[in-house]
């Protein structure tokens, strides 16, 4: 059990997360201008401990994996990963910026018995997301990618990472998404964390722009047909329709999700730099249970203008990873809430 920072409130928390979010390595043949991991260097984990990390996962009671990075298609050994994962039980899935997707490797995808593939897409403008992404032609790549899963009957979802350079553009984009065959579309909050934070006066938006933003995406999510859009922003339950009634409050990193880096440590999240361990050299089921920064994060208490906010039972201070970013403080209030900034609640 936990702490959850309300009033000696309690929470239960589950006996492995649902999903780990496995950065196999950091290399990468793109150079985002917003991306936590281009500033990060580590050791990589050969085929052979890769497989053992994934047993220690699936023994421990872990659903799911999603590769991401760094670019994941750089490993050569990636379909071996993802049907020796397969075989212990876990789903894989994967994150990746689509230039290296071409015909055989979306054939080898489904071959591995991949459950899904994500694509990063972050405009419907060539120009716009080429120049997002600091790669020409990045667009072109992306699309071709989609077409070639499509072509495997791979199930592909897109991940758009929401900035200065796309929030008032999100009708074409998901117009865009839709006509690629996806069956789920992320909207990710900007992080500031890598590069995210050395561009971030450049690419963040004021809270009041979130707030404005997130306000257009529910109620277009509530509309469109054959596409799923999907939020993970504590923030979002200070709007209505944004409450989220069947997910753990506040951020899910450290209660429903962990992070594992190419070397075999873990973290609360990619962007979260606390290891709590490693998963070749510690009890995984005891890391997840006793980790003093777990129990932090599950344990949050209001601060700052948190406290006494109408909101704090389900946002939880917003997201943790970029509060921790801006202040080195797990309790500090998210720097792109709104509530409060010159306004009353909503």
């Amino acid at each position: 059990m936990a702490a959850d920072g309300m009033k000696g409130k309690r929470r239960k928390v589950l006996s492995a997360p649902l999903i780990v979010n496995w950065s196999l390595s950091y290399d990468c043949n793109f150079n985002c201008r917003h991306c936590y991991s281009r500033s990060e260097e580590s050791d990589e984990l050969d085929t052979a401990g890769i497989l053992e990390a994934g047993e220690r996962l699936a023994r421990a009671g872990v659903l799911f994996v999603n590769f991401g990075g760094g670019e994941p298609l750089l490993r050569r050994d990636l379909g071996e990963i993802a049907g020796g994962l397969g075989g212990r039980g876990l789903s894989c899935s994967m994150n990746s910026n689509g230039w290296l997707l071409d015909t055989a490797t979306a054939a080898q995808i489904r071959e591995a018995g991949f459950a899904s593939v994500g694509l990063s897409m972050d405009s419907h403008l060539p120009e716009v997301h080429d120049r997002f992404r600091n790669r020409a032609g990045s667009f072109d790549r992306v699309r071709k990618a989609a077409r070639n899963l499509a072509e495997e009957g791979v199930a592909l979802t897109v991940s758009t990472v929401i900035s200065r350079v796309n929030h008032q553009e999100l009708d074409p984009l998901v117009d865009l998404v839709r006509s690629m065959g996806a069956v789920k579309l992320y909207l990710h909050n900007f992080k500031c964390s890598g590069r995210g934070f050395d561009n971030r006066s450049e690419l963040d938006l004021s809270p009041g722009e979130w707030k404005d933003f997130y306000r257009r995406a529910l109620a277009l999510a509530g509309e469109v047909a054959g596409l799923e859009i999907s939020f993970d922003d504590p923030i979002l339950a200070s709007l209505e329709g944004g409450r989220r009634d069947d997910a753990s409050p506040g951020s899910s990193c450290g209660k429903l999700s962990l992070h594992l880096r190419p070397n075999g440590d873990l973290t609360p999240c990619g962007f979260i730099p606390l290891v709590l361990g490693n998963i070749l050299r510690d009890d995984f089921a005891v890391l997840w249970r006793e980790s003093p920064v777990l129990q932090a994060m599950r344990g949050k208490s209001a601060t700052g203008k948190c406290r006494g906010c109408g909101h704090y039972a389900e946002c939880l201070g917003g997201c943790t990873a970029r509060a921790y970013a801006m202040t080195g403080d797990l309790n500090a209030p998210d720097p792109h809430c709104w509530v409060g900034e010159g306004e009353s609640p909503p």
